[in-house]
Order: C-alpha cells, then sequence, then structure tokens
C-alpha cells in the first residue's frame, strides 16, 4: 500500500544529486581577477592581446592561478588582493597609458572559485545583485517623440524624392512636427499622390484638408508604425549601452526595459557613478569619406610623405594607416539600417545598407563620379575615428546599397552591429540615480541569509516537537525544497537579490503548510480508527486536492507579478513561482518517500510517531488515542 517502485527512488535520487551539484558552487567563494576588455568597439581581444597580458604579468613577477578568454575579455586568476592590484597596475600602464584615448580597459572584477568540471556542466552560483553587492543604478528616458520626429524627417525626404521621380507636381512638401504636409492645386495631382503614398509608403496614413484653393494632404505614421519605430528605438539604444557598459569590466550588467521607454542599467561593482554616466552619455559618429588616393596620399599612407592639405590619417582596424578628405560624404544619421547577408551570386559574406532619400541623392552623385575609388566608413568614439571599413566603389549607388570583398561571417554580423549601434537612436536622459556600497552590499547578504536561515531553524524544530518523526521527515523535505530552488535559480543563472531572498524565506513557511495538511489528515484517519497503514495511505491521497487547489492560486497570484511587475517586483515573483512548483515536489512527493521508505516494509504497524492523537470518547469527552 505504502510502498514506491524503483523509478521514482530513482527520480528523487536523481533529483537530490543535480540538486546538491547545482547548488553547491554558491559556496565556493570568489577569488579576485583582472578583467581586461575593449575599450572601443573597434578593437578586438584576441589571441595576440592574450599573449601580450602573459608576457606583461611575466616582466611584472606575478604568477595568476589562471588566465581564460573569452569573446570579448580575457580574465586573470589571482590569489590575494595585493596581487589583484599589482597586476592591475602593471596592465593598466601597458595597455591602457592614456585614459582618454585607451584601447583597453582594465577592471578589477571577482570569479567564482566553482571547480572546472562543475563549470564544464554550467555549474555556476548564481549573481548577486545591486542590493547585495553594492554598485551604481541609472533610469533612462528614452525620448520617443525624438525618434518618431527623425522617422518623420526621413519619411519627408524620401516622398520628396519619389513624388519627384514620378513626375507628380506638388506646391511644397512640409515637416510639421511629426506629420507630413502636401500642398496640391491639381485634383489629378492630389489623386497621383495619394496611389504612391498608397503603394510605397504603408507606414503612413492620410487625410485631406482644403485651403482656399490648395488641398492639404496631410501625412502622419501609423499607430502600428510608430509603435515599430519605438521598439527599435528602445532596442537599439539597449544595444548600445550593452557596447558601452563592457568598458567598465562589469561581470554581470542589467539592461533592461521598463515600460514602453524607460531603460534600467544596474551595474554590480561599480562605485564611481560618474564615470558610469560618462561613458553611458557618451555620444559616437559615423562617417562616410573619400580615399585620398593621389600620389601625395599614398605617399602619406606608405609613410614616405607628409599628409596633404585637406586630409587627414585615420588607422583602419587592422592598424594599417588609410588618408581620408576631411569633406564628409555622409553622416550615420542619414544611415537608417544594415544588415548582414550572403551574395546571390558569390555566395560571400556582405553587408546590406539602407539610408535615408537625402543620403540616396548624395550617394548617387559622389558614387558616380568616384567610381573604382575607395570610400570608407568612419567610427568616431571618444574624439577619436577609426576606419571600420574602406571598400572600392563599384558601381552608381543610391538609397541600398552593400559593403563586400574580404570578409567572414562573423565580421560581417560585428560591422553590420557597429553600424547600427554605433550611436543612439533616440537621445535619453537619466532621471533617477542610486549607488551603493559595498559594505551595505554585504550586510544586506548577511541579514537575508540570517533570515532564511533562522526561519528554517524555527519551522524544522517546530514540526518535530509537534508531529515527532512526521515533523522531521517535514523538516527533511523542506531542506530538499530549499535545495532544489537554489539549485534551479543557478541553472537558470539568476540574479539573486534581496526581494528575491525575501521570496525564499516566505517559500519555506508556504512550503511547509502542505506537510502541515497532509500530517494532520494522517491525524484525522488515525482518530477515525483507520489503521496506520491506511491513515497514512488516506491521508496523502486526500490532501492532495487541497495542496494543489491552494499552490496554483498562489501561483497564479505570482504569475501575475511576474506579467505586470517590473524591477524587483519580477525578482520576487520568479523565486516565489520557483518556490510553489519545488514545494509541491518536496512536500507531497519527496516527504512520501521517505514515509513509504520508513513505514512502508512494516507489514504489522501498529502506530505511527506523528505527536499526539486526541480521539472524541463516546461520552463527548476527549481523549489521547492509544
Amino acid at each position: 500500500m505504502n510502498r514506491y517502485p524503483l523509478w521514482k527512488y530513482l527520480i528523487l535520487a536523481v533529483a537530490l544529486i543535480i540538486g546538491v551539484l547545482y547548488t553547491l558552487p554558491n559556496f565556493f567563494g570568489e577569488d579576485p581577477a583582472v578583467q581586461v576588455s575593449a575599450a572601443r568597439s573597434t578593437v578586438k581581444v584576441d589571441a595576440a592581446t592574450r599573449q601580450r597580458v602573459d608576457q606583461l604579468l611575466s616582466q611584472a613577477g606575478i604568477q595568476p592561478l589562471a588566465v581564460s578568454q573569452d569573446a570579448s575579455s580575457i580574465k586573470i586568476r589571482l590569489e590575494t588582493t595585493d596581487q589583484q592590484l599589482k597586476a592591475k597596475d602593471a596592465l593598466q600602464r601597458a595597455l591602457a597609458p592614456d585614459p582618454d584615448n585607451a584601447g583597453y580597459v582594465v577592471a578589477l572584477n571577482l570569479l567564482s572559485k566553482t571547480p572546472a568540471w562543475m563549470a564544464s556542466v554550467n555549474a555556476r552560483p548564481m549573481y548577486l545583485g545591486l542590493d547585495l553587492r553594492g554598485g551604481v543604478h541609472f533610469m533612462l528616458q528614452v525620448d520617443m517623440q525624438a525618434a518618431l520626429t527623425k522617422k518623420a524627417e526621413s519619411l519627408a525626404g524620401d516622398l520628396r524624392s519619389v513624388l519627384r521621380d514620378k513626375n507628380v507636381r506638388h506646391a511644397g512638401i512640409n515637416r510639421n512636427g511629426q506629420a507630413i504636409e502636401v500642398a496640391f492645386r491639381d485634383a489629378t495631382a492630389l489623386q497621383a499622390a495619394r496611389g504612391v503614398i498608397a503603394d510605397q509608403f504603408a507606414d503612413l496614413q492620410v487625410a485631406e484638408s482644403v485651403q482656399g484653393d490648395t488641398t492639404m494632404l496631410r501625412a502622419t505614421i501609423k499607430p502600428e508604425a510608430a509603435r515599430r519605430v519605438q521598439d527599435q528605438a528602445l532596442k537599439q539604444n539597449m544595444t548600445t549601452l550593452h557596447n558601452r557598459i563592457n568598458e567598465l569590466g562589469v561581470a554581470e550588467p542589467v539592461v533592461q526595459q521598463q515600460g514602453l521607454d524607460r531603460i534600467v542599467v544596474q551595474l554590480p561593482g561599480v562605485q564611481d557613478p560618474t564615470q558610469a554616466k560618462r561613458i553611458l552619455g557618451r555620444t559616437a559618429t559615423l562617417e562616410m569619406r573619400l580615399v585620398d588616393e593621389s600620389a601625395e596620399g599614398r605617399s602619406a599612407e606608405l609613410g614616405s610623405g607628409a599628409v596633404p592639405f585637406g586630409s587627414e590619417r585615420f588607422l583602419e582596424r587592422d592598424g594599417r594607416p588609410v588618408i581620408l578628405k576631411k569633406q564628409v560624404v555622409l553622416t550615420g544619421d542619414s544611415l537608417t539600417d544594415a544588415q548582414a547577408n550572403f551574395d546571390q551570386q558569390t555566395q560571400q559574406p556582405k553587408v546590406d545598407l539602407t539610408v535615408d532619400a537625402k543620403g540616396g541623392r548624395i550617394m548617387r552623385d559622389v558614387s558616380r563620379e568616384n567610381i573604382k575609388k575607395r570610400m570608407a566608413i568612419v567610427l568616431f568614439e571618444k574624439g577619436k575615428g577609426e576606419v571600420l571599413t574602406a571598400p572600392v566603389i563599384q558601381s552608381e549607388l543610391g538609397n541600398r546599397f552593400q559593403i563586400s570583398g574580404s570578409m567572414n561571417t562573423v565580421e560581417a554580423n560585428e560591422l553590420a552591429l557597429l553600424l547600427r549601434a554605433g550611436s543612439l537612436a533616440a537621445p535619453m536622459e537619466i532621471i533617477e540615480e542610486m549607488t551603493i556600497g559595498p559594505s551595505l552590499g554585504a550586510e544586506n547578504i548577511a541579514k537575508g541569509f540570517h533570515s532564511v536561515a533562522w526561519g528554517f531553524v524555527a519551522i524544522c524544530a517546530f514540526m518535530i516537537v509537534y508531529y515527532m518523526l512526521f515533523g522531521a521527515f517535514s523538516a527533511v523535505a523542506l531542506g530538499f525544497n530549499l535545495l532544489l530552488l537554489v539549485a534551479i535559480l543557478s541553472m537558470l543563472q539568476a540574479t539573486l537579490t534581496l526581494p528575491g531572498m525575501a521570496a525564499m524565506a516566505l517559500a519555506l513557511g508556504m512550503a511547509i503548510d502542505s506537510n502541515v495538511l497532509i500530517n494532520e489528515r494522517v491525524r484525522e484517519e488515525l482518530r477515525g480508527g483507520a489503521s496506520p497503514q491506511a491513515a497514512i495511505h488516506a491521508g496523502y491521497d486526500r490532501a492532495w486536492a487541497t495542496i494543489l487547489d491552494s499552490n496554483v492560486t498562489t501561483l497564479i497570484a505570482g504569475v501575475a507579478l511576474l506579467a505586470f511587475g517590473s524591477g524587483p517586483v519580477r525578482g520576487f515573483a520568479v523565486v516565489h513561482c520557483i518556490g510553489i512548483l519545488t514545494s509541491m515536489f518536496s512536500a507531497v512527493f519527496f516527504s512520501r518517500g521517505l514515509v513509504n521508505l520508513w513505514y512502508g516494509r512494516q507489514k504489522k504497524l501498529k502506530a505511527v510517531s506523528i505527536g499526539t492523537v486526541w480521539r472524541p470518547g463516546s461520552d463527548g469527552a476527549i481523549t489521547k488515542a492509544e
């Protein structure tokens, strides 16, 4: 009656092993480390950088515990904080001697001591949030109206160009806020313009108004198209912020959308808000310039002559010099899109660029006069320009053209990202700023840990005193529930915050409710005269419906918090929902496994240790059950 088949015990054993495996990394602690990352989006952290870092550490007499490299940084693990500071100074002097024009960022960091074999199966500790580790918090407001105005300006230029190409006569095109107004004195031209807008400008909706002998066609951006523009602006700003935050060497920055037009940036471990604000608010611009291919320009490129008047010297991404004319052909404001793709004829990677109508006219005129000459795309950051690419103009260009040549798929995607996210799509303003010191974070960790630990101890003590052996089973199941909860959060690489720790403490109190229901149901069956084995069986079976109902209703509330909440509320909701699911598994499935293992094989069971069972007598008096 009260026996589990072998496969159920195997499930419990596997769950226990996984829980222990993924919970343990949170107890290994951290090593002091130094992180080297790129200060500019055009600087690469590659094998050559790794070799140089090794040489610098050797020259400084520093023996690191380990050196690891990923796609964006090199991390040097050290034994003591003194070595950490010494290594940072040595690398800073060599890799970033000028802070205002540095190619690399050298930052202090902490790396988990998790053994390599655990890390190989992605058993890593949870990340600590801003309130537990300290750092800076910003909330930025994105100016969505500026993004819509910029889109309207681009559409106005495109419409003007298309109407001219279609020979549709009008009395003037003006942009009034986010609306485009086109004046007509001819009904035929008006109808032709409406047809052009319907065919080629699906994002616009039009309305007519008569002013004397002039009919005004007013085109505005459709609500769904405006929503797309705002979403794209928000995503591009978040991508740009991610790229800029990499300079700070933050291990796990949080850049997330809040509401329709706000971005929350949390930088754990960063204590200098001035530097963070400077990097977040930095402007990056794109320019397109012609390469100076005169004899003087080529001599200057080879280093055998001076830079000609009217030209400037820049470096390509591989370090080669290139001489560009000072005259700017086009700026990044005209660039509307950049996507990596493959050439259908050669199957080679390429980058497709799209510019607005004004940019298309400029590109058409300039390219017509400079076929078989090179044009460079320059990214300016921190007042310094670097050449992203300098392809040869093969034919006359227009609104859409492509860059192709000696690049692989990774380089094509990287170039497209740099072109798209080199600058912000819409201006932003910091509307909230907060700094949390590391000492306060450590205090929060201690208080949170103590609250969970003492809550767990108090619950276990009460259950054991009141329910005896069944209370001990409930305490073990509660410990298993906490183990599973921490393991799942670690597997998800969740960021633990104070609200998350509060939800963890709450999950313990809610989880034990299920065991209380089961234990009381077993007592009720015993009180009714059922045998111990039958009471255990009926207690678990009949309590399940109540447990399921109560947990599902609580889970609905948690899902609502997760769906409609933001920030700390969502952090609380994630732990809360996972805690409900793990509590149902541990309180019912795991605790019954323990009870079955202890009592299930006893055929002539006369009593169970579940505390005092009071039974009403025939005269109405309540007596202790024997």
